[in-house]
């Protein structure tokens, strides 16, 4: 079994048509292994999949380096994949299987609170991150530790991952984005079609199976297009200004 970094937190039909884009997305992942699979979601919404077969062990390492894994256990210094949470003045939390508290000054993007940077970045609550685990040293050692010099992962505190530093910057250097939660990549696809702006973007790039990220073209306005599909997508949307 896997426990994926992606959450099915929508109910109703709109569930349905999750797990059924779960289910197309796992299987073009490793149809091609000599595996049979059935897809599920834990109580805390985390999407599993339950795989049996010769090829198994292959295709589990598949989707946890597509999707990132859900671990019970953690371990100092290394790189995990967490959900968004929640955001406050003091920092983010992810949703790791257990809360974990990135603090502001561990975020490494730039001025400003983390609720200016959920803005200027356009995060949407449940987007997948990836962070380096800090260990579990105490407020005391964590304080004694950065007056040496200590990097996070040895202060007890947790940071975002370098990588994942690098894909947020990376949105604020091109034409701009428009980031969704709450629907699938299929959905959003539509919607933009729907809208009459499929010739204004350049592709919809997926970060979650709820969580979609809309690329727009250079002359594209990223306000523009989230006033033109906000009214068809019962969504928490955000806009990336370059």
């Amino acid at each position: 079994m896997v426990v994926l970094a992606t959450k099915v937190y929508v109910q109703g039909d709109a569930r349905e048509r999750s797990l059924d884009a779960l289910r197309s997305l796992v299987g073009n992942e490793i149809e091609d292994l000599d595996v049979e699979y059935t897809v599920g979601v834990r109580r805390d919404d985390f999407a599993v999949v339950t795989i049996e077969g010769d090829d198994e062990v292959v295709a589990r390492n598949v989707l946890r380096e597509e999707f990132g894994e859900i671990t019970p256990d953690f371990e100092a210094g290394e790189t995990y994949v967490g959900t968004l949470e929640s955001w406050d003045e003091d920092g983010f939390v992810l949703d790791a299987g257990e809360d974990v508290r990135i603090p502001a000054s561990e975020l490494g993007l730039g001025q400003g609170t983390p609720v200016q940077i959920v803005e200027r970045f356009g995060l949407v609550q449940h987007v997948p991150l990836r962070f380096v685990y800090g260990g579990d040293a105490d407020d005391s050692e964590a304080e004694d530790a950065d007056a040496d010099g200590a990097d996070a992962s040895e202060t007890g505190r947790h940071r975002l991952a370098d990588e994942e530093r690098d894909r947020l910057y990376e949105w604020t250097r091109g034409a701009g984005r428009v980031n969704v939660n709450s629907a699938t990549r299929g959905e959003v696809r539509a919607t933009v079609n729907r809208a009459g702006h499929a010739r204004d973007i350049v592709t919809v790039e997926r970060l979650g199976l709820l969580e979609q990220s809309i690329v727009c073209k250079d002359e594209t306005d990223p306000p523009g297009l989230l006033a033109a599909i906000g009214d068809y997508l019962p969504a928490e949307i955000r806009c990336v200004i370059p």
